[in-house]
């Protein structure tokens, strides 16, 4: 790569930082409809921000809610094209008062840029404009060919990405799918997640008398809709932390032994993870590493259960009704559809007597995995060892983003996430900020990405 790209990154990071910062200014927050304006304004500053850098064919696309962003440039004849997501749209900024800055007049304080989308994913998705723009103002060309679907809902679950996408195959088809929305393990170290984990969830709801009833009168005559549920929920795990639902494991992907060696290389140390997360000792399927509980491994969690009287002191009652909730994370190749059926048929032969079970299903996500000795992802990892020095580190993603499962099963294609964040930039909550050693560092890596890319697919 020219050095000419990486000079040209240097002498305008000034102009970029303001330009970044006009970004941050719209408060393009989703979720609420009073902000549907500077949702429209966000999508509108990334369609003209496309259009400054040199992508052509650049359109914003209505949706049933807000709309994506596209663009693209298709000028390197017989190379790969890229497909780079990302989102304009951010997280509210609730509690306010916990803001030592207003969320959106950036500010940069220690080393970083303080402001609602700094990391999570304004200041990523502009730095793919910024890379991009550096290589084609300096080389008057650009080594592979790029698509831009930026979209403006991804806080709220992209409801209507996966249809768009559905529609506009041809519009986005590609060789590889890049994004920059997830983080590194830790700072200095960099870090491609190649895998994540998928999601499904329902609800039980137990049913007993038609109301409360007192339990001095009816206590040990009738079933105790409480009792009813946590012997139910008792039925999901055995003594290790196995769960015991018929053919829950049954398409489990077994880890390769390659992998098991990059997470060895990781030094997962026990100790501080029980203290970050607080506890005296883990816990978890047997015969199993931490990381591999975490990443590689499905899970079923009582994300909540609840029933009967709340307040203080004690009410002398049987109470009508217990709820749970559940959630599974799953990894490939189990599907969401397979896994909500056995957990129905599992509910259905353990549910007690003298009440009615019904279950609700919540939102579902398909687990995704791309091969982590790919070459699109093996050149993103020399690609951040060039800048930052050392190795990478390559792992999975306990939690779930169900955009990434929904490009890999319509578009067929793999998909790098190649993040620049760090996990206490505080992405979702007060005070979000990205480092800017990142911010310098990620946009050369970028840079350096796109030709190791060219050789490689």
């Amino acid at each position: 790569m020219d050095q000419a790209v990486l000079d040209f990154l240097q002498d305008k990071r000034e102009i970029h930082l303001k330009e970044l910062f006009e970004f941050l200014a719209i408060p393009s927050i989703s979720a609420l409809p009073d902000h549907k304006g500077d949702v429209q304004r966000a999508a509108q500053w990334t369609a003209d921000s496309l259009t400054k850098i040199g992508m052509e064919h650049v359109e914003i696309y209505e949706t049933k809610g807000h709309p994506v962003v596209y663009g693209d440039w298709l000028k390197a004849e017989g190379k790969p094209t890229v497909l780079i997501y990302g989102h304009y749209d951010v997280q509210p900024v609730d509690p306010l008062h916990l803001w030592e800055t207003s969320p959106f007049e950036a500010d940069i304080r220690d080393e970083k840029i303080y402001a609602r989308g700094a990391s999570d994913d304004k200041g990523q998705v502009f730095m793919h404009l910024k890379a991009i723009e550096a290589i084609l103002q300096t080389t008057g060309t650009l080594p592979v060919n790029f698509k831009f679907c930026i979209e403006g809902e991804e806080e709220i679950g992209s409801p209507n990405l996966p249809t768009f996408v559905e529609e506009n195959k041809v519009l986005l088809s590609a060789d590889v799918i890049v994004i920059s929305d997830t983080g590194m393990i830790d700072k200095g170290r960099p870090t491609i997640c190649y895998g994540l984990r998928g999601l499904c969830g329902l609800q039980i709801d137990v049913k007993g008398a038609k109301g409360d009833l007192h339990s001095g009168l009816y206590g040990g005559a009738v079933q105790n809709p409480i009792h009813a549920l946590v012997q139910l929920v008792n039925t999901f795990h055995d003594i290790d932390g196995k769960i015991t639902v018929d053919g829950f494991y049954d398409q489990v992907q077994p880890l390769t032994e390659d992998e098991k060696q990059a997470y060895d290389a990781l030094e997962m140390n026990d100790e501080s993870f029980k203290q970050q997360a607080g506890v005296t000792e883990l816990f978890g399927e047997l015969g199993f590493s931490t990381l591999e509980r975490l990443w590689v491994r499905p899970t079923l969690e009582v994300n909540g259960i609840y029933g009967g009287f709340q307040g203080e002191g004690i009410k002398t009652v049987i109470p009508s009704e217990a709820t749970a909730k559940i959630t599974c994370r799953l990894v490939p190749n189990q599907d969401p559809d397979e896994i909500v059926s056995l957990l129905k048929q599992h509910i259905e032969k353990n549910k007690p007597k003298g009440v009615e079970v019904n279950i609700s299903l919540f939102d579902k996500g398909s687990p995704y995995v791309t091969p982590f000795d790919h070459p699109a992802i093996q050149a993103a990892g020399r690609a951040y060892e060039k800048v930052y020095g050392v190795p990478t580190s390559y792992t999975r993603g306990g939690g779930s983003i169900p955009i990434v499962a929904a490009f890999d099963q319509i578009l067929q294609l793999p998909v790098v996430l190649m993040g620049f964040g760090l996990p206490d930039e505080n992405f979702h909550a007060p005070n979000e900020h990205f480092h800017l050693e990142n911010f310098d560092k990620g946009l050369d890596t970028l840079c350096h990405y796109w030709y190791e890319l060219e050789k490689s697919i």
